[in-house]
């Protein structure tokens, strides 16, 4: 029986954007990723453009720039090798949403998978809260499902997708509204902070309101003052840390920027470290690299670790964990790898990404555009591309390739 390839690579595609939500371990999720790979080169004939060479020639370079400060600084072999995979990882997704789709070639039904994969995702994320969180409190909720920004592209694709292509996605308005009710009500359940942003950042995207010109500027601004004034009621008003319900998820909202910046912390109040526990470790990754000026500039490198000064319980493990490899700030994770060159390569290859809304106003440029803002805001809090649960490079990968065969389509 022939195989129909459409269906099962999408199919395939499915199972393994699933498996990156659900499937715990990260290390078994790569092994995965390259076994699909090679098993899929060997049999597909498999070659890559040059314009997809450009797109994901940054995430080689800063691979390879990974190797400088190990080679200089020595670390432990497994520590090297840690840090390896996670820099493969962006690598691998890109190239399994490109490949799978340059094999289908057809993009109505790359949105429509993203879809469905949403929507199974969102069935699976309320089955999970049904059973798992029993009080329904926000943090028992929060506890088992993080975030998810594959169902928050499914509910753009299914509002927008139409707009701009002037073709139906699905025929049946039963199952649109249905798709959209489910992944709505998913989505508001994870009570993302994340998610929420990038909601707007995406609203923004498909609006056209990205591209820089006067009235855009006068919208940003206006969003900037609306935001200011809603945390100044925030820091204004009686929000508990402790507090229950919808009030937790407040309080998160309003330690949210200090998360961030506010790096002079008293190790000894618990409360405090944690609402920043953020700004502190990279605070921890900084300070560490003035004791090797050159890490400035090449990082240090693949292996090397940050110093906590204490055990802190960020794992099962009853000791704790002093030394950590990752941040969540994924910013100051680049610095502190691979420095200031590295810094500069990744902001370049976000930037190129963010430029494809200036060059065509297609549904494909859009989602490629919203996706390099979206990388440079997730880069803050979750280690953007390189956070080991991201799912959204698999879609980028998809999204390059139409987007090269749109290019081809108009110099034709």
């Amino acid at each position: 029986m022939k195989i129909n390839a459409a269906k099962f690579y999408s199919s395939l595609f499915t199972v393994l954007l699933l498996l990156q939500l659900y499937l715990p371990s990260f290390k078994l999720n790569l092994v995965i990723q390259i076994v699909v790979i090679a098993i899929f080169m060997f049999m597909e004939k498999t070659a890559f453009s040059v314009f997809f060479l450009k797109q994901i020639k940054p995430l080689f370079l800063l691979f390879v720039l990974g190797f400088v400060g190990a080679i200089i600084y020595r670390p432990q072999f497994f520590d090297v090798i840690r840090d390896i995979s996670h820099y493969i990882k962006p690598i691998t997704g890109l190239l399994i949403g490109y490949l799978f789709y340059r094999r289908i070639d057809n993009a109505h039904l790359f949105f429509k998978t993203i879809v469905i994969a949403g929507v199974i995702s969102a069935i699976i994320h309320l089955g999970i809260i049904k059973v798992l969180a029993g009080t329904g409190s926000i943090s028992e909720i929060r506890e088992f499902t993080k975030d998810n920004f594959l169902e928050l592209f499914s509910i753009f694709v299914l509002l927008f997708y139409r707009r701009y292509t002037n073709e139906k996605l699905f025929n049946n308005i039963i199952y649109v509204a249905g798709a959209l009710l489910v992944l709505a009500i998913s989505s508001m359940l994870y009570f993302s902070r994340t998610m929420i942003v990038l909601a707007i950042v995406m609203a923004l995207s498909v609006f056209g309101y990205t591209i820089i010109t006067k009235k855009t500027l006068r919208i940003i601004v206006g969003l900037f003052v609306f935001i200011g004034l809603f945390y100044a009621y925030l820091h204004t008003a009686n929000i508990r840390r402790n507090g229950k319900g919808f009030e937790q998820f407040l309080y998160k909202v309003k330690i949210a920027p200090e998360e961030i910046y506010k790096t002079n912390i008293n190790l000894d109040d618990h409360r405090k470290l944690w609402d920043h526990w953020r700004a502190y470790e990279a605070g921890r990754a900084v300070h560490l690299m003035t004791e090797h000026p050159g890490s400035f500039v090449y990082g240090t490198g693949f292996g090397s670790l940050v110093n906590l000064r204490f055990f802190a319980p960020l794992t099962g493990e009853r000791k704790g964990i002093r030394y950590i490899s990752e941040l969540h700030n994924g910013y100051i994770y680049i610095f502190y790898k691979v420095g200031t060159v590295g810094l500069l390569i990744y902001l370049f290859m976000l930037g190129r990404w963010y430029r494809f809304l200036y060059r065509d106003k297609t549904f494909v440029s859009v989602m490629v555009s919203a996706t390099g803002l979206i990388f440079f805001v997730t880069t803050i809090t979750i280690t953007g591309i390189y956070n080991n649960r991201d799912i959204i490079v698999f879609l980028l990968g998809g999204l390059l390739y139409f987007s090269e065969r749109e290019r081809k389509e108009i110099t034709s």
